[in-house]
């Protein structure tokens, strides 16, 4: 019997270990698959697929199994990649990996036993090796057990060459429920390689392929899209501060999202898209996601007008120590520098941003409170002289200048499609009239001058208030100018249009030296 003075005082408790790092690190099930797809891409895979199954059972009812086209593994590799640190790669920056801890950590932290399956054209062979916690738990494996020689298993079949990792005895995954794994896996895995999936690289969970996710919503072939890019900057940061000589370069892109045509979708329609509560900024390392959070945007706090912009930093992975990237790859805690170096401008845009969604935002509304004005009119219109059907020259003029006004979301169906339809829409004006219009075919437009004093100083408020007898005074307001401009627009004859275009800049003149004295 050894004194108690020869107890084990090896560096690491293996047994303990195991079980500490199980708690360390992922932040679920998707984070933990992400790691596996890494070492794919690293390897030079253009098809990964991710597969689950269920036996039904009570306590681990789902193996994971993601399978590759890469170049696969020999015996010496294999058993490297199994170890805790080991790597064939260790800080190497050319890749997504670089710590050698992905594949036991991530497997471990989700499943009880991974196996490994690697076969490369030139091998001609499969090489089979696992990790089992209770074995390494109960002292039976301390050390990576020596890759056997199998036959090849049915479901590698056809890849030349390539990796299985599979988890077993799955314990921690996210869910209990193969459906609802599937779509949490599709939705990360397609937001955090959406820059491989643009490049060619096939992903699938359940053979169902994954969709590129852009959070931007700017590229052509994500999922959603439709924003518009506002700006975009590039800084050269230096990897060791101080150091000239060894930089990095970042890249920072920002989107708007379109407010007058998304504001109007459900609930649950922005959230599926991502827009409700997803403010935030994109960290990018060589075209891999690695956070997603509220960087460096210094004292803004986030708001609900944050949701109508994205932005997006890529970095090089020169500048890992610079990002305080983890060997997880899924945080980052940037050095000061760096803070210092971004925040300023990224804290400015987003502030800029923020003031034009809340400005989209009060014009959806106040589209919205003239819709009742527009309807009433539109309803009455077939009780009044008809319109001439020809818009005039000066009408084309006014309605070129409103395309942006005028234009209508997909969403959104106009009402009296068979008469004449109504609109008024705020636009500043280039001369001092208080309104104009203009005539189309089947539509009559109002035009109200937001810089004209009757605007600022009485409409404006009866616009805004939420009072009902502020909205019904506006919708009589609107009611009089809807038929001020229709009256107009009935007019035929240069001498007549002369006479009724002056009366009405004299009018508004008029009314505006009254308001203003």
């Amino acid at each position: 019997m050894k004194p108690a003075e020869d107890h084990d005082f090896s560096i690491v408790a293996v047994d303990k270990f195991i079980q500490a790092t199980r708690d360390s690190g992922y932040k679920g099930t998707s984070s933990a698959v992400a790691e596996l797809i890494d070492n794919s891409l690293q390897a030079g895979a253009t098809e990964i697929k991710v597969t689950l199954t269920s036996d039904g059972g009570e306590d681990h009812p789902i193996t994971l199994k993601v399978i590759d086209n890469g170049s696969g593994m020999d015996m010496r590799t294999l058993r490297t990649a199994l170890r805790f640190g080991g790597s064939t790669r260790f800080n190497d920056r050319r890749g997504l990996g670089r710590y050698g801890m992905g594949l036991p950590n991530s497997s471990l932290s989700q499943a009880q036993r991974v196996t490994v399956h690697t076969w490369g054209s030139k091998q001609g062979q499969v090489l089979e090796s696992y990790l089992d916690l209770d074995e390494i738990a109960a002292g039976d494996l301390t050390e990576v057990p020596k890759p056997e020689r199998v036959t090849r298993p049915a479901f590698i079949n056809g890849y030349e060459s390539g990796t299985a990792v599979t988890w077993s005895r799955c314990d921690r995954l996210d869910a209990r429920r193969v459906s609802t794994l599937e779509r949490k896996l599709a939705l990360s895995l397609g937001r955090r390689f959406r820059h491989f999936l643009w490049d060619g690289v096939r992903i699938s969970v359940n053979g169902e392929q994954v969709q590129p996710i852009d959070p931007l919503f700017l590229h052509e072939r994500a999922l959603f899209n439709g924003a518009t890019e506002y700006a975009s900057l590039e800084r050269e940061i230096a990897a060791i501060p101080g150091d000239p000589t060894s930089t990095g370069l970042v890249r920072v892109r920002f989107s708007e999202l379109p407010v007058a045509e998304w504001s109007k979708l459900s609930n649950q329609e922005k959230r599926e898209r991502g827009i409700a509560k997803g403010a935030g900024v994109s960290v990018v390392r060589g075209g891999r996601e690695v956070d997603y959070g509220w960087f460096f945007l210094g004292g803004k706090r986030r708001e609900n007008y944050d949701d109508w912009w994205r932005c997006e930093i890529l970095f090089e992975p020169a500048l890992d120590e610079a990002f305080g990237i983890t060997h997880t790859k899924q945080q980052i805690r940037p050095r000061p520098d760096l803070i210092e170096a971004l925040s300023g401008d990224i804290e400015n845009t987003a502030r800029a941003l923020n003031s034009r969604a809340r400005k989209a935002h009060l014009s959806v509304k106040i589209a919205e409170r003239f819709s009742s004005s527009e309807d009433r009119a539109s309803e009455k219109d077939d009780l009044l002289t008809p319109l001439p059907p020809e818009p005039r020259p000066r009408d084309k003029a006014v309605l070129d200048s409103l395309k942006k006004e005028l234009k209508q979301p997909a969403n959104v169906e106009r009402k009296h499609e068979d008469g004449v339809e109504y609109r008024i829409v705020p636009k500043a004006l280039n001369d001092t009239c208080f309104f104009n219009y203009a005539r189309a075919e089947g539509k009559l437009v109002l035009v109200l001058n937001p810089d004209h004093p009757f605007y600022r100083l009485v409409y404006k408020q009866l616009l805004e208030s939420d009072d009902q007898r502020d909205v019904a005074l506006r919708t009589s307001v609107d009611l009089l100018l809807l038929a001020a401009a229709r009256a107009e627009a009935l007019l035929e004859g240069k001498d007549a249009l002369k006479v009724a275009e002056q009366l009405r800049v004299d009018w508004s003149d008029t009314l505006a030296t009254f308001l203003n004295g």
